[in-house]
């Protein structure tokens, strides 16, 4: 199995419980983490050549990708 990168606790470096805690206690943070995980996961298929899709395509999950980073790391630094 490969590693697929951007993970949160990747990108969210010494994070980890807290990203953790907040999955439990806030279902608003869940439901975001999810989202940023599947599309995550959407791209590095594409980017491993595993479900082709179309550079526009790709770039659109990209944004959306970094929109819901965005979102989670605001949730992180509000709760530090």
């Amino acid at each position: 199995m490969s590693h697929t990168p951007h993970e949160l606790t990747e990108e969210f470096p010494g994070a980890a419980e807290q990203i953790h805690a907040l999955k439990e206690s806030n279902p608003h943070f869940a439901r975001i983490a999810e989202q940023y995980h599947e599309v995550n996961r959407e791209i590095h298929r594409i980017e491993t050549d595993i479900s082709p899709a179309s550079d526009e395509h790709q770039n659109e999950l990209r944004k959306k990708r970094l929109y819901l980073k965005d979102q989670i790391s605001a949730m992180l630094s509000t709760t530090a």
